[in-house]
């Protein structure tokens, strides 16, 4: 156990002090508030000019999370980045010879980087979401009404989860710009296209931040199959799988 919580202190010290997972961090509020305050002044301006049937039609919780969407996408980059930064330094042999113990290493390295992240999304996700429904003026809800609770809950659950995902992946890679590479394109482009063709939405919904991102909507769309329980669930069964992935490759290759 204190062999644990010394590794746990390692990588605290190592987040707070590298630049680059520092400065990751800080993008993201940044990414999530300033986005969230464009969709909230936009939608907010033009929902008078809405017909009926858009008004009918608009999710004000699913447009509370459009930051989050958006930068969540910091949070993949700060989970490659405090994974895979060892390996590619040749730093990982050090490490190891301090903390020889793999699944020590590798558990150290997933909590410290949850709660740092589980810290930082549950009040930029709270926030954001509460300023989006204060610029969408009429057209907000409150926290107290259906549905809006639980979606902020799972934004932040969301969060950490697919920067645990990250983390498994780069752990089974090895390398930060193939994970990223891998990574950004797939939730920030293919997934919302993919979400966007009726053909493709039955098999898109599974990947793993549409899956999550269903947790965050007030109204389903259209040819989903996914509630938001189990679309967090399947969220969860990929961070596990990833997690898993990591592991192994960590536990069997030569550092």
């Amino acid at each position: 156990m204190e062999t644990f919580r010394a590794a746990v202190l390692a990588e605290w010290t190592k987040l707070r002090t590298i630049r680059s997972t520092v400065w990751t961090l800080l993008f993201y509020v940044a990414a999530t508030m300033a986005v969230t305050v464009l969709a909230g002044l936009f939608v907010g301006g033009n929902y008078a000019k809405m017909s009926a049937a858009d008004k009918a039609a608009l999710d004000p919780i699913s447009i509370g999370f459009t930051g989050t969407r958006f930068g969540v996408l910091a949070l993949v980059v700060f989970g490659v980045l405090a994974m895979s930064s060892e390996f590619s330094s040749g730093a990982i042999r050090t490490f190891l010879v301090a903390v020889p113990r793999r699944g020590v290493f590798y558990a150290a390295k997933l909590l410290a980087a949850s709660l740092v992240t589980l810290a930082v999304c549950a009040a930029t996700v709270l926030v954001s979401f509460c300023v989006t429904q204060a610029l969408l003026g009429e057209a907000g809800v409150s926290l107290t009404d259906q549905g809006a609770a639980r979606a902020v809950v799972c934004g932040v659950l969301y969060a950490v989860l697919l920067l645990l995902f990250s983390m498994g992946l780069a752990a089974l890679l090895r390398s930060a710009a193939l994970t990223i590479g891998i990574l950004l394109p797939l939730f920030f482009m293919v997934s919302g296209i993919l979400l966007s063709l009726p053909g493709t939405r039955s098999v898109a919904q599974f990947l793993p931040d549409a899956a999550g991102g269903v947790a965050m909507d007030g109204k389903p769309m259209d040819g989903l199959l996914l509630t938001p329980l189990t679309g967090m669930a399947v969220l969860v069964a990929w961070a596990a799988a990833a997690v898993a992935a990591g592991y192994l490759a960590l536990r069997r290759r030569d550092a």
